[in-house]
């Protein structure tokens, strides 16, 4: 608020100035990011998948690492892993921000403690012993594997949404109900926005989380890239382990890398 304020009262032409022709102000730079921050990741994948392709290209691979080190089984694996991480993210964030956003509500204070308890098993439990337990209580098939990576990734997105709302400025709370704003009103067009970056940081987390216990798909019969580094321990096959790793490794920075820069292009101006 305080950074607007300079900004906006700064002569025109001075660099930062709203107003300043050819120089930006701060709240585009900052939404629009470095350049090393929009192409930086995208080449450190491309070095690193390339090197890794190049890698298992010189190598002579026997019948067993062809049979998994093929494009149609790589394609399916990832496919697959990526499948399980979209869906269970998709579910955590439809139940995690509106769960979030009633518990930051002064009625459901006194429920906080026991609803952070319930997420926080989720984070306490290793995450291969919870889908076992979750396919235990049900069966093997792809939604209980979605149910256990709903209950591994919830307490980040949770955690995020309540503490982004809660530091919001309550003056700038009180001068929108002030203008006439309704609670819900307040709610959309102050309180979340301003509460976003920390909740998409949330949601940053809650994508890395599934991208790696995805890799557990492949002992409950879902596959993924699970699949391939499983191939790659139990064959003793190192050129298959290390593909395996490197895309799993692969996939978890390019899904942060897409989350941060939407949270960049629709975190509100001035932020």
């Amino acid at each position: 608020m305080a950074g607007t304020a300079l900004a906006t009262q700064a002569p025109p032409g001075t660099l930062g100035a709203p107003g300043a022709s050819g120089a930006p102000g701060r709240a585009g730079t900052r939404r629009g990011g470095s350049p090393l921050s929009w192409f930086g990741m995208p080449v450190l994948l491309a070095v690193i998948l390339g090197g890794t392709y190049l890698w298992v290209s010189s190598l002579e691979l026997d019948t067993i690492e062809r049979r998994t080190l093929n494009a149609e089984q790589l394609t399916r694996s990832t496919v697959e892993h990526l499948h399980m991480t979209a869906v269970s993210t998709a579910i955590v964030i439809v139940l995690a921000i509106p769960l979030g956003v009633l518990l930051s509500r002064p009625f459901a204070r006194p429920v906080v403690p026991a609803v952070l308890g319930i997420a926080n098993i989720g984070q306490g439990v290793p995450s291969f012993g919870l889908i076992t337990i979750v396919i235990l209580w049900t069966s093997l098939g792809f939604w209980p594997m979605i149910i256990g990576l709903v209950a591994c990734s919830t307490l980040p997105i949770l955690r995020n949404t309540m503490v982004g709302l809660e530091q919001v400025d309550r003056t700038a709370v009180k001068a929108s109900r002030g203008m006439g704003m309704s609670p819900l009103q307040v709610l959309l067009k102050v309180e979340l926005p301003l509460a976003f970056p920390v909740m998409i940081a949330g949601i940053r987390t809650a994508l890395i989380i599934n991208v790696g216990t995805a890799a557990l798909g492949t002992f409950f019969g879902q596959g993924g890239l699970g699949f391939i580094i499983y191939n790659g321990i139990t064959l003793n096959r190192t050129p298959v382990l290390i593909t395996g790793v490197v895309l799993v490794s692969a996939l978890a920075l390019l899904v942060d890398y897409l989350a941060g820069a939407l949270g960049r292009l629709l975190a509100p101006r001035g932020l």
